[in-house]
């Protein structure tokens, strides 16, 4: 396999990673040991200056480039429950939420690639696949690096780096506001969404979350980056917001009522609203065999007013704050 750069600094990255783990447990009693090197390996984990620091570097690799404008409507007059549903690997996502049963696909493609054998191989291998059941509509990009055999690509499917090209596709739709939209991109994107009423999923992996003017429940989680969430009515279901590297800020309208639970390690946790704590759940026990495992809810409680839908909230380093939306 070829050595990029980020492959490189990312070796030594971990090699002085673990050196520095040893000598924090050789240096420590080992009471103490365990919480230091948590503590030091959450604030490590961090990588994501370093990949972006080399990143320029490796796209020198891909000095043959195509750029290409889809775009395309859909009507969703008729369907019986509106939903979008968007896949994306490499590139934003942004949903608008409107008045009009018509969905205005905006994409704007680029592909990055090493030579023009490599571009004109992206061109065949990436596509958007686009299809609508039940009056839906499924946007999906779609290549060797998804796993689409029986073994569950064991061994099978190709890394970014053996392609040599880099498919990067933007996202903007005018849509629906009554829709349920699921979301998600991995990389070089931000996930938007604006004034949408239904429930919603989104998920990304080195970007940020930001929903806005929601009236629904559902899920927004990423690894590297913040989350915010304003909602204009509060959500009416069990909910779930989640960064390992990144502030979470939740914005609720007037009238909150419900039950949080939240955790972080390395940050803290702010309200607005007037909280009432609320016990801890109760150790867990199963019986493997011979064996008891016991697990632990390390999660904090607590309840808004007279309690409701339950809101999970949970990242690594960063802090967490529930405010109240004033506008």
């Amino acid at each position: 396999m070829r050595a990029t750069p980020f492959h490189r600094i990312l070796a030594i990255y971990v090699a002085a990673l673990l050196t520095l783990t040893i000598w924090f447990v050789a240096r420590r009693p080992i009471a103490r040991s365990a919480e230091c090197v948590v503590r030091y390996l959450a604030r490590a984990i961090q990588i994501k200056h370093a990949y972006a620091a080399v990143r320029d570097d490796s796209d020198t690799s891909f000095p043959v480039q195509d750029h290409e404008v889809i775009q395309k409507s859909f009507s969703l007059a008729g369907a019986a429950r509106k939903s979008i549903d968007i896949d994306n690997i490499w590139g934003s996502i942004e949903v608008v939420g409107g008045t009009s049963d018509q969905v205005e696909l905006v994409v704007d493609k680029t592909i990055r690639a090493e030579s023009k054998d490599a571009l004109a191989l992206a061109h065949k291998e990436v596509t958007l696949d686009i299809t609508q059941p039940g009056g839906g509509l499924d946007l999906y990009v779609n290549g060797p690096f998804r796993c689409q055999c029986e073994d569950g690509c064991q061994g099978s499917r190709r890394r970014r780096d053996e392609d040599g090209y880099i498919v990067k596709m933007d996202f903007v739709l005018h849509v629906p506001s009554n829709v349920d939209i699921k979301v998600k991109t991995v990389n070089e994107g931000r996930v938007l969404v604006h004034n949408v009423t239904g429930n919603f999923i989104a998920r990304n992996v080195n970007g940020d979350i930001e929903l806005d003017g929601m009236a629904g429940s559902g899920t927004a989680h990423t690894v590297n980056g913040p989350v915010k969430v304003t909602f204009r009515e509060n959500p009416r279901e069990n909910s779930s917001f989640q960064s390992v590297n990144g502030n979470i800020d939740l914005f609720f309208a007037r009238g909150l009522s419900a039950d949080f639970r939240f955790k972080t390690f390395n940050g803290g946790v702010y309200s607005d609203f007037p909280v009432t704590t609320m016990p801890l759940h109760a150790v867990q026990e199963e019986h493997h065999g011979g064996k008891v495992v016991y697990h632990a809810d390390r999660f904090t409680a607590a309840r808004v007013s007279a309690g409701g839908p339950e809101i999970k909230i949970e990242n690594l380093n960063g802090d967490i704050r529930i405010l109240e939306n004033h506008e």
